[in-house]
């Protein structure tokens, strides 16, 4: 394989997406295939810097326009120094978000413009794209309980989503199924509202039925 393979993970808050991270990666790693994970908004000390500004609760009042540059900073920073030289050595590079969160988030959650949002997505990281997106779907208010508890028992201060009003969680959730629609060839809704295992066997069926990841 001369060229890596970039799956991304994308949901709402609570979604499970950590959990299934770490089985992907090592489904694959018993196939041999090296792999990385990283996270977004974040990945490199520059975008991880700017990951503070957006998540915590005190990161600042963005209006929904500064923040979308911001994910876009952070993004092509991290395409640029460690997800592009990764995919470069043949490595399989597993994402907790990327720009179909950024999408959802902003379009559907805030109601950025699209055509703005997608016009910073070509200048930013030239429309990069995943190869394969995961979208764990499940109703935002359970989602919402499970993310604030693990904040809680983590005591954490990302909670800075967290504490929007359901309606945007909701919203968010609509986007992401949205987004699923448009991009039926790239992402794959699974039912996150399944136990852990049973979320993990949809998954894995579906790497297992691509099978084009090297």
């Amino acid at each position: 394989m001369t060229d890596g393979y970039f799956i991304t993970l994308e949901g709402g808050e609570g979604a499970g997406k950590t959990t299934q991270i770490k089985c992907i990666e090592s489904f694959l790693q018993e196939q041999g295939k090296e792999t990385l994970v990283t996270r977004e908004p974040g990945g490199t000390p520059e975008a991880e810097k700017i990951r503070e500004l957006l998540v915590q609760r005190d990161g600042g009042e963005w209006t929904p326009q500064a923040e979308t540059l911001l994910f876009f900073t952070a993004r092509h920073m991290h395409l640029e120094n460690l997800i592009k030289p990764a995919l470069a050595e043949g490595k399989i590079v597993i994402c907790d978000r990327f720009t179909d969160s950024t999408r959802a988030y902003q379009c559907y959650g805030h109601g950025v413009n699209a055509e703005f949002v997608e016009r910073v997505n070509r200048i930013a990281i030239e429309g990069f794209s995943p190869d394969l997106t995961f979208i764990l779907d499940l109703p935002a208010q359970e989602g919402l309980l499970r993310s604030k508890g693990r904040l809680s028992e983590a005591q954490s201060t990302e909670d800075r989503f967290e504490n929007l009003d359901i309606e945007f969680h909701e919203r968010l959730r609509q986007g992401f199924l949205e987004i699923a629609k448009k991009n039926k060839e790239r992402c794959h809704v699974i039912d996150a509202r399944q136990i852990i295992d049973e979320v993990s066997q949809d998954i894995l069926r579906v790497l297992e039925d691509r099978g084009s990841y090297g």
